[in-house]
């Protein structure tokens, strides 16, 4: 990386900044009056050192926010031992998934139609932390935290979303890593899970830590853990080559925390996490007609597509209560990520003056030539562009939390500033091949930096106040975030691979003042009333001419909680002023990489449901039933017709829909439950959808189809810290395209049978 802070300098503006947002932060603490309101901060005597950083820690507390949070636990993620995300997040109502490779290496998630590509309009966070590879200046993003080594996600939607950013479009997606085990007796425990099955798949995740006395006042705490994932993939390439993927990912924590009654309770935390991705994806698809004769087949020209994926995450996080009432949480963080995607870019006829984009190459019919070159048919040229790209993240936030009464009102006041920068670097070259009889030969090997030489870069305050007020069965939460961000682009001369002189250096800037107010009204035990309104924002990229994406965000709804009994129903209703699109490869290109489009006045609205129901009082055997539904419903309009190169959008009329949002989708599970046997079905409905903007009859070259996808679990325990696991995914081996981006057809993860056991100590 070309442009990065030395460690020594990165620790002293780490510190001096930590300094000064603690003295900040903590100085309202010296103000309280004494602790006049239970906050559950120290719960059995213990620090909980990241729940400043949450909007929830347990699946309960969902029903205490005045909007709409899932909690998905560490019991519920066990119940399938999902890597993939795309499958975990189909319990969640509200959020939208665009599947690309089937395992969900990377993952384009929306939160109530804000939009897919790369998770660019979502906040992504590990353990609090911003965890895209640059999330204010390159948002999309190309490396996501492993889901298989996660306790619990976090899925904050409306109104609470405004605490984390920088945008608060559609919401929030935390993971939340291992903790250190805590057994009472103080010993050390942990797991080790092996799973193995079709394509060669082996998939290990084990973990072993614990918290143990170090003196008279402070205990200490250690967890070491790895993730190893591999398979050989589900698709064919023509005339050979691999088309799967090898995960490392390793995780370190060191902790301590001082004793009940040892004067001031406090906490730190270290964290190291390391992993490494190497996966033969590819962006090139498949025609309509390819993919309906062999949906899983890649063609010739993919042959050397790979991608390699370093990261690095460091970081360290401090928790004090004050006292029953007051705590103060601050966390410094550092990740680099070096990815270098090799895939093939563009095709042409062999000394033909210009390059067919692969995207045009499949959707348009009148390049048939060039697609039988990229099936290895018809001898051309390909050109394989290295997009190698480096990133970092540097930032500490701190999060103060307070709570009194005035009179019969009791107040929890939270106070938070964050300091943060980012870079994304570019130094991308492309490579030339002949094809010939279906083999590839490299015959120009491109100079790095000869296809795109610069750096974007963004530095950011943000400060967020959120009072939470109880009185009686009402509950308000007034919120109002303020971001304050700085955004360059820098660059290079292609032939300038030592960067000596810019070509040309732009910069903007944005100020926003993000409001939300959310309500909760306690009509009996059972019945509860909800209501939101806040500010939906994401920010320009660096150098861009576009506005700012805006909108007014709203939401409505109530819970109902008796017994065995819950359920929730949620309308919202999202007003862009902007609907912001950007150009980048993952959605197809045919544009400039990097150009932003305004969309102008679009309107999305929908209603959320979850419910869930143990039946097994029902069936009289003594055995758990839980039931559960998640169900979403989601329309969208533009208001205004515009023409843009944008390819999801095209050429848009007032009354089109967005594309990749489907109206319907229907979340199942079922599970039964013995004393040493579980058994869990998970039933996903998704609606067909439409690939480009537009109404009416979807055609069959935009046509998403519409699938069930059946999920099947099973577990016993041989012996107690023994259990047997069997898992199918896709039970009835379902053939359905996901996409048609980046270019052309892509299938869903086909039947697939994994076995295994699990030891714990």
């Amino acid at each position: 990386m070309r442009s990065r802070f030395s460690t020594t300098a990165l620790l002293m503006r780490g510190c001096s900044s930590l300094a000064l947002a603690t003295a900040l932060m903590a100085a309202p603490a010296a103000l309280a009056d004494e602790p006049a309101a239970e906050t559950a901060q120290a719960e059995e005597g213990k620090v909980h050192i990241l729940k400043g950083l949450l909007v929830t820690s347990t699946a309960e507390e969902t029903a205490e926010v005045g909007g709409g949070v899932t909690f998905i636990d560490k019991e519920e993620l066990e119940k399938f031992s999902h890597t993939d995300i795309n499958r975990v997040l189909r319990v969640a109502p509200g959020v939208q998934i665009q599947e690309e490779d089937g395992y969900g290496l990377r993952p384009n998630i929306g939160i109530r139609g804000s939009g897919n590509d790369r998770n660019n309009k979502i906040v992504v966070m590990e353990d609090g932390v911003l965890m895209a590879p640059a999330p204010y200046a390159a948002p999309a993003a190309y490396y996501f935290p492993f889901t298989g080594r996660m306790e619990a996600i976090e899925i904050t939607k409306g109104a609470a979303a405004i605490k984390y950013g920088p945008s608060t479009v559609g919401g929030a997606i935390n993971m939340l890593s291992t903790s250190i085990p805590d057994n009472e007796d103080g010993s050390l425990s942990g797991a080790l899970t092996v799973l193995g099955g079709e394509d060669n798949t082996l998939r290990a995740h084990g973990h072993a830590g614990g918290w143990m006395p170090l003196s008279e006042a402070w205990d200490v705490g250690v967890l070491l853990e790895t993730l190893q994932d591999r398979t050989d993939g589900f698709k064919t390439v023509d005339g050979g080559g691999d088309t799967g993927y090898v995960v490392q990912d390793y995780v370190g924590k060191l902790a301590f925390r001082s004793k009940a009654g040892s004067g001031l309770r406090q906490a730190f935390e270290f964290k190291v996490q390391v992993s490494d991705e190497t996966s033969d994806e590819t962006y090139l698809g498949l025609t309509a007609a390819d993919f309906a004769a062999s949906p899983y087949r890649r063609y010739a020209a993919s042959r050397l597509d790979e991608m390699n994926v370093d990261h690095k995450t460091f970081q360290a996080t401090h928790r004090v209560d004050f006292s029953n009432d007051t705590n103060l949480t601050t966390t410094a963080y550092y990740t680099e990520t070096a990815r270098a995607w090799y895939k093939i870019n563009d095709v042409r006829q062999t000394g033909a003056p210009a390059w067919t984009g692969i995207s045009n190459a499949i959707m348009d019919p009148a390049n048939s030539v060039e697609r039988d070159i990229l099936r290895g048919v018809v001898n051309g040229q390909i050109r394989v562009r290295n997009n190698n790209r480096e990133y970092y993240t540097a930032g500490i936030q701190s999060v103060l939390g307070t709570a009194f009464l005035t009179g019969d009102v009791a107040h929890f006041v939270e106070i938070s500033a964050r300091y943060h920068e980012d870079e994304e670097d570019r130094f991308q070259n492309q490579d030339v091949y002949d094809m010939t009889g279906g083999q590839l030969t490299l015959t120009t090997a491109g100079a790095p930096g000869s296809q795109e030489n610069r750096v974007g870069d963004a530095k950011a305050w943000a400060f967020f106040v959120r009072d939470t007020i109880d009185w009686g069965n009402l509950t308000v939460v007034p919120g109002l975030r303020y971001e304050t961000i700085k955004l360059r682009r820098t660059d290079y001369g292609l032939a300038d691979p030592a960067r000596t002189t810019p070509l040309a250096v732009t910069e903007n800037s944005v100020d926003v003042l993000i409001p939300g107010v959310s309500a909760t009204y306690n009509l009996s035990d059972e019945w509860q009333l909800l209501a939101g309104v806040h500010r939906g924002f994401a920010a320009p990229g660096p150098g861009s001419t576009s506005d700012a994406e805006k909108s007014i965000n709203y939401e409505a709804g109530f819970r109902y909680g008796a017994g065995d009994f819950s359920f929730e129903t949620i309308g919202f209703f999202n007003d862009y002023s902007n609907l912001l699109g950007t150009c980048t490869a993952s959605t197809g290109g045919g544009c400039v990489v990097g150009t932003q489009f305004d969309g102008g006045d679009v309107d999305v609205k929908g209603i959320e449901v979850a419910a869930g129901y143990d039946a097994g009082g029902l069936l009289g055997l003594g055995l758990k039933a839980p039931l559960a539904l998640a169900y979403t419903y989601t329309t969208s309009e533009f208001k205004t017709s515009f023409a843009s190169g944008f390819g999801p959008w095209g050429t848009v009329t007032a009354g089109d829909k967005l594309p990749y949002l489907p109206e319907h989708m229907v979340t199942l599970s079922a599970g039964l439950e013995g004393e040493a046997w579980r058994t869990n079905l998970l039933v996903s409905y998704v609606d067909e959808t439409r690939a480009v903007a537009g109404r009416g009859a979807i055609p069959a070259n935009q046509l998403i189809n519409e699938r069930v996808i059946f999920d099947l679990s099973a577990e016993y325990d041989v012996v107690p810290g023994v259990t047997l696991i069997g898992i199918v995914e896709n039970l009835t081996d379902e053939v359905y395209n996901v996409s048609f981006d980046p270019a052309g057809a892509r299938p869903g993860k086909p039947r697939t049978v994994l076995g295994g056991v699990k030891l714990s100590f």
